[in-house]
């Protein structure tokens, strides 16, 4: 059983996760203000002290405690971590996982300040006479010294504990600020509009992290030409998880309480070989053979990822990552995936090592002649590599087996030969293709709907995701392979107005009548594309074109410009009319993703 405590944005990630795996959990807050719509989850509020939490989560054999409160939110950490030892000794032990927030890095434009009296001397040593304090009502007292003798504006929420305790401490009304918490964060522009209209020469403001509008705060003070003062963020203590959002929330979830998701997520090759590379240069660089390492995955959460071993050599270290697929049916679970780090002269370049494909074909994104290592891997590998040096490395990517490992996947008929692909666009695999992956999309659908959504989007992976989001803010649910099922259980539960963003290679497939596309069940059928380009306008080049393609997304820059929309035209028509049979009725919009 699972305990979260939230009342935050991350709160509300927890129990989104939690939730999806079909099975209860509590979820609990100190007040009642925050509205959040649970499936499986019970709502508790009120305070709870460190021998409480103990209790309850004895009676009620919690084995896993999330930790989303507020950064500063520290009695609720010391309660947690002091009813983890209490816990400890009723030997009932739980696992307390931090969820912590997105910060930003230091911002050298700030003045930062280790507790609110080490603030209040640096504001009064740095001449601050008109402050706007952004840290909350509940810091009112702790700044008194200051706003008893300085013009002090507090901005505090709108409500009635909150006045009451300005009221308390006398704090002079027609200073206060009112935000209200129930609707979007000020933009960089309001924050300006308010310093400005309020004449002051300092803000000062907590590190909340990103969903906390830390960034906004800091850059409008600094268009305003007024000093920031931050109080730094508490470190949570020592023997909390530390994760950083919902992937890997839900991995730290598998590893403490197994049986809590019904199938286990897994790693991708590009992030195996991202990991590795890490610590090899971390022992080139500094001799330092690592256990683990961290780096940041493309949606900006921290991953770490064990290390099996590290070698070095005169001029060159090598580390070795074991690859887990979690319950995917992956080949290349378990494989071994290799990093050598070597200096070089050049940048950064990818050399192929024993086991990775050559690029023969074009149409994957990579120069023929290139090692099989796709784009998004080699911007984590890159950008782990640039967190610690801005110096020139050769990275050669080896897979142990890989050869072998290739013939059972689809590497050879799409041109990469020799060896596997380094893949993976979110760093995180999601098991597909059974029947546990469409119960998890159905939960997400049913959570879309307990939290008011209207509209919804099912997009076939991280990449598509991250593309329809450039242009349309909406929540979007990964199908995969399941195209009928997800739109047919959307319609059920009251849903009509869906986007479905789905990339060409299985558009073509869709179009065609294939609502569910895996390649076991449907292929790329070129005569039918072909009669499909001709009956919709398109020349007879149109059909030369696709007679030479490997991969569907080759069209994109193959085709003449108006062969391309009236094929593209064509297959969204068609793929629209076989999505009707099962989402009948309301808006159903069909978008074709052009991969960059």
């Amino acid at each position: 059983m699972i305990l979260i405590f939230g009342g935050t944005t991350e709160g509300r990630i927890a129990a989104e996760t939690c939730d999806t795996a079909g099975k209860p959990f509590y979820y609990s807050t100190k007040g009642e203000t925050q509205e959040i719509n649970l499936i499986n989850g019970l709502r508790l509020t009120g305070a709870m002290t460190s021998s409480e939490i103990a209790t309850f989560c004895v009676a009620n054999d919690i084995r896993c405690v999330i930790d989303a409160a507020h950064p500063f939110a520290e009695n609720l950490h010391k309660s947690l971590a002091e009813a983890e030892r209490t816990c400890q000794e009723l030997n009932h032990k739980i696992t307390v996982i931090r969820m912590m927030r997105s910060f930003a890095k230091t911002d050298v434009r700030a003045i930062w300040c280790d507790t609110y009296s080490d603030a209040v001397k640096k504001m009064e040593d740095s001449g601050v006479k008109r402050l706007l304090a952004l840290t909350g009502v509940n810091t009112m007292e702790k700044l008194k010294l200051f706003w008893s003798r300085h013009v002090t504006f507090f901005r505090i929420l709108n409500r009635k504990e909150s006045i009451d305790i300005a009221k308390k401490l006398c704090f002079p009304s027609e200073n206060i600020i009112f935000f209200n918490d129930d609707v979007t964060l000020p933009t960089t522009e309001d924050e300006s509009e308010l310093m400005r209209r309020l004449n002051v020469d300092a803000i000062i403001t907590k590190e909340s992290g990103e969903s906390g509008g830390f960034r906004t705060k800091v850059e409008a003070a600094a268009q305003s030409g007024i000093m920031t003062f931050v109080i730094r963020r508490p470190s949570p203590p020592d023997s909390f998880v530390q994760v950083t959002g919902r992937h890997t929330l839900r991995r730290a979830i598998e590893h403490y309480l197994p049986d809590f998701f019904p199938l286990r997520t897994g790693l991708t090759t590009g992030a195996c070989a991202t990991a590795a590379t890490k610590a090899a240069l971390l022992a080139l660089l500094s001799s330092d053979t690592s256990e683990s390492v961290s780096f940041a995955l493309p949606d900006g959460e921290t991953l770490t990822i064990p290390i099996l071993s590290t070698t070095t050599g005169p001029s060159y270290a090598e580390s070795a990552v074991k690859k887990e697929s979690g319950d995917d049916p992956d080949v290349t679970n378990g494989c071994i995936i290799r990093s050598r780090v070597s200096r070089g002269t050049h940048g950064i370049r990818f050399l192929q090592g024993t086991g990775v494909g050559t690029v023969t074909l074009p149409g994957l994104g990579i120069e023929v002649g290139e090692p099989a290592i796709n784009t998004t891997p080699r911007k984590m590998i890159t950008e782990a590599i640039r967190e610690l040096s801005d110096e020139d490395f050769d990275i050669t990517i080896s897979v142990e087996d890989g050869e072998n490992l290739a013939k059972h996947t689809f590497n050879p008929r799409v041109g990469v030969i020799g060896g596997i692909s380094i893949i993976g666009t979110s760093g995180i695999i999601h098991p597909l293709s059974n029947e546990a992956f469409k119960d998890s999309i159905k939960r997400e659908i049913e959570v879309a709907k307990a939290i008011g959504c209207k509209e919804i989007a099912f997009t076939s992976g991280k990449k598509s995701e991250d593309i329809l989001r450039e242009s349309k803010d909406i929540r979007c649910i990964h199908h995969g392979n399941f195209i009928g099922e997800t739109l047919k259980y959307a319609f059920d539960q009251g849903f009509r107005d869906v986007t479905l963003a789905i990339m060409i290679g299985k558009a073509v497939k869709l179009a065609e009548g294939h609502l569910d596309t895996h390649s076991h069940k449907a292929t790329m059928n070129k005569s039918f594309m072909k009669e499909t380009a001709l009956s919709h306008g398109c020349s007879q080049a149109a059909c030369d074109v696709i007679d030479g393609i490997t991969l569907a997304r080759e069209l994109w820059s193959r085709l003449e410009k108006d062969d391309l929309r009236l094929f593209i035209d064509a297959i969204t028509q068609k793929c629209r009319r076989h999505c009707e049979t099962v989402f009948p009725e309301g808006n159903l919009t069909v978008v074709v993703i052009k991969e960059r």
